[in-house]
């Protein structure tokens, strides 16, 4: 038999597996592995170590990251390569945020605003915009939008 380690966090923590099932956790932190067992939890300096105290040998998966480089979330262009999309049920808008990091919202999509001085044309605003102003979005395409804002100026658009 051999045990399977399944790495979650890159280079940091993976699940130990024999058969499927879960048997272990093993994490890496300042040079050290933290093995968490059904013996306890130990500290090891090696990979090898590990390996030694498990008394099996370990088949490492490597954690296997798929990057989509689409701009797009919920099915509405974005000015980037959306991280952390989120939908928001109750007013209807396809959130994300420009970094992994990050915690300003941005709203995917075409809208326009109604600011003092009348309606104007946004792509992508941040949410607390739109919670701040009226608007009418999200829309899929520019023209979408451009029927809007005319149908919000009052003017024909032909």
């Amino acid at each position: 038999m051999s045990i399977t380690a399944k790495e979650i966090v890159d280079g940091k923590f993976w699940i130990l597996e024999e058969n499927g099932q879960k048997v272990a956790t093993l994490t890496l932190s300042d040079e050290k592995y933290l093995l968490s067992d059904s013996n306890g939890t130990r500290f090891f300096d090696s990979e090898g170590d590990v390996t030694g105290a498990i008394g099996e040998p370990i088949k490492w998966n490597k954690l296997q990251i798929t990057v989509i480089d689409t701009k797009e979330c919920h099915g509405f262009p974005t000015t980037t390569v959306p991280y952390n999309p989120l939908y928001d049920v109750k007013n209807k808008l396809p959130l994300f945020t420009k970094s992994y990091k990050s915690k300003s919202l941005y709203c995917a999509g075409f809208y326009i605003i109604k600011f003092d001085k009348g309606w104007v044309k946004s792509f992508c605003p941040k949410l607390i915009t739109l919670e701040t102003y009226d608007y009418q979005g999200p829309f899929k395409t520019k023209i979408e939008m451009r029927e809007a804002l005319g149908r919000a100026n009052g003017k024909r658009t032909n």
